[in-house]
């Protein structure tokens, strides 16, 4: 994909946990910086696995350093200069104001990348991941593995105490594999209350 020097434009890489998010979007923030452009990288200050607050880390260990920060709003408080590319990690947790803030950072020129999950632990649109995903101009949409039968992983299977969480849990629980696990559409569990009662007869 080329676009002009001074085109701006959104890039959005989707997918479920486990499937190289965080290490597409950094190796996307390497070539960038490796041409060097000026980039920064944020992150949503929910997320502190890994390597911790100040790092956007993938699950096989790599990481670049992060601003952490609570809102959308902050990313325009700490542009600097002549920034290239601003990187976002985690955008999932991020307010509905990441939309109007990363469209407004294209439109000045700057190249946008954004990471997220995009369905929930219920297999349902995960905050503004799908508005994002809408107005991107590219769109990454990457696949796990799922662990109970090989195909290839679209859900994220949650797992309290091992076993499946119910449909009425909180939909942010941040966790890595000690409580979630990549699951294909088949063996994603997600048991309802009406399900359970049935199971109780």
């Amino acid at each position: 994909m080329y676009y002009g020097r001074q085109a701006g434009w959104i890039e959005v890489i989707s997918g479920v946990m486990f499937s190289g998010k965080s290490e597409e979007l950094i190796r996307r923030v390497r070539r960038a910086i490796i041409a060097r452009q000026r980039v920064q990288v944020f992150k949503s200050h929910l997320d502190a696995r890994y390597a911790g607050l100040y790092s956007v880390s993938s699950h096989d260990g790599a990481e670049l350093e992060a601003i952490p920060i609570d809102g959308a709003n902050e990313i325009l408080r700490h542009l600097e200069a002549d920034i290239a590319m601003v990187a976002i990690d985690e955008v999932q947790f991020l307010d509905e104001g990441v939309i109007e803030v990363v469209t407004d950072l294209a439109h000045r020129g700057i190249r946008v990348a954004v990471a997220g999950t995009d369905t929930d632990f219920r297999g349902e649109p995960f905050g503004t991941m799908g508005h994002l995903m809408a107005i991107a101009e590219q769109v990454t949409k990457l696949q796990a593995i799922c662990v109970r039968c090989g195909d290839l992983a679209c859900r994220n299977q949650r797992l309290i105490d091992g076993r499946p969480a119910r449909y009425d849990s909180p939909t942010i629980m941040v966790g890595g594999q000690e409580t979630y696990e990549a699951r294909c559409r088949h063996c994603h569990e997600v048991p309802r209350e009406d399900e359970d009662q049935t199971a109780l007869l």
